[in-house]
């Protein structure tokens, strides 16, 4: 008994092992998507720009060169040469050609927000592009759910199929002995057999397509699909309010918005900053020993400057007005949203009621179409119907029961299609 024991829960655990369920479907085709990389692309992006961005604060350095010619430099005024000629003094003033080689360097002590505005419109737009991959996958966890309950429908056919295929084989089995017997014609057996062989094609067709279904979302998944699927709870969402990632992705669109609002309001103010300047030239900063001496000298200046383009706010109000009509559609988009979303869950509860309903007479149907099929078996038997109407009965309860099969797996897609509606 013990030994049973243990082979049987050994059975149940490979059983287990061997079972596939729907959410984890989804998280292997969310990880097995292709756009799932864009995450760690979108990572990288971000950190190159606010790394950009923080390096506006460290000191910019320039290095320049140059090598002129000018029509007029200055020069002592002719009374004043004269004067100091007679003193065994010359002065010509500056050479008409000059040289300097220049190294800049530049400290920003504020740059009216820019850098900051920068660091903000890099971390919404890298949000915004998350929010979108989120959405992209999203609607691939839609495509996952249709292939599954795809394949627990044809499942499902099959089972019926099958069970018709037995029911056909037996009494296909008992006209056989009839025939055998002298009681029964062989056309009613060969009638049977027929009826066995079509319904044998209906499934090697479903079989093709449950092929068909299970392949793709192998693909979707990355990896072989488990031999069974676990049918997943019919447990109808309770609120009625959207989660979806849309609405996420409306609310990074408005954080890039306001982003692009401060960078705008950042142009129209004053930069202030330090700046060194050291040269080596002629001439000089001492422009009289220039006069004397064509000898090229070191240089410095050092100083704090500021600088203000008011250029910026002749579009200012236009650039600020442009990005307000920009958050109203982005408004209206996910008003939008919301009501389209509300109507197809408020249709998709209104199917799930109907489904219901019908499946509460379903069993009934099914177990009067049985009750009637037996009784066509007992008449056949008794020579009291032909073949034909057996065959007909046989037909009904499958039907009947191929429609409550049917019903139950399009009520559970029903309610997982309410629940990616509303994301629940």
């Amino acid at each position: 008994m013990k030994r049973m024991f243990i082979l049987l829960t050994m059975l149940f655990m490979i059983e287990l092992g061997q079972a596939q369920t729907l959410d984890e479907c989804r998280r292997l085709a969310c990880e097995h998507y292709p756009e799932i990389r864009q995450y760690e692309l979108i990572r990288q992006t971000e950190q190159y720009d606010l790394s950009n961005a923080a390096r506006a604060w460290l000191p910019q350095f320039s290095f320049s060169a140059q090598a002129t010619w000018q029509n007029e430099v200055p020069e002592f005024p002719a009374s004043l040469s004269g004067l100091l000629s007679q003193m065994d003094l010359s002065l010509k003033g500056l050479d008409k050609e000059q040289y300097k080689m220049a190294l800049e360097m530049n400290q920003t002590l504020w740059d009216g927000g820019k850098s900051r505005a920068d660091r903000r419109l890099s971390e919404a737009a890298a949000g915004e592009q998350r929010r979108t991959t989120e959405v992209d996958l999203y609607a691939v966890e839609g495509r996952v759910d249709d292939l599954y309950f795809g394949i627990l429908l044809l499942d499902e056919q099959l089972e019926q199929v099958g069970l018709t295929i037995t029911l056909l084989q037996n009494n296909w089995e008992k006209m056989r002995s009839l025939v055998d017997n002298g009681v029964a014609m062989q056309t009613d057996a060969d009638a049977i057999e027929a009826e066995l062989l079509s319904v044998g094609q209906q499934r090697v067709q479903i079989e093709a397509s449950r092929d068909s279904y299970r392949r793709m979302l192998e693909l979707f998944i990355g990896r072989p699909l488990e031999e069974k699927l676990i049918r997943p709870n019919g447990t109808e969402p309770i609120s009625r309010e959207s989660a979806r990632p849309e609405l996420a992705l409306f609310e990074a669109q408005n954080d890039r918005i306001a982003a692009q609002e401060l960078s705008v309001k950042s142009a129209t103010r004053p930069r202030f900053g330090l700046f060194a300047q050291g040269y080596y030239g002629y001439p000089g900063l001492d422009y009289f020993a220039g006069m004397m001496s064509s000898d090229w000298s070191w240089n410095v200046m050092v100083g704090v400057r500021m600088s203000w383009n008011f250029g910026s706010y002749y579009t200012k109000k236009n650039h600020l007005a442009k990005l307000r009509v920009a958050q109203q559609q982005v408004d209206l988009k996910r008003d939008v949203f919301l009501f389209h979303t509300d109507l197809q869950a408020t249709e998709e509860q209104g199917n799930i009621v109907q489904l219901r309903k019908a499946l509460a007479d379903d069993e009934r149907i099914v177990a009067l179409r049985r009750s009637v099929r037996e009784a066509a078996e007992s008449k056949l038997r008794n020579g009291v119907i032909d073949t034909n109407d057996l065959l007909s009965k046989i037909t009904e309860e499958a039907a009947a029961r191929s429609a409550r099969s049917i019903r139950e797996i399009e009520l559970l897609k029903t309610i997982y299609e309410l629940k990616h509606t509303i994301n629940r």
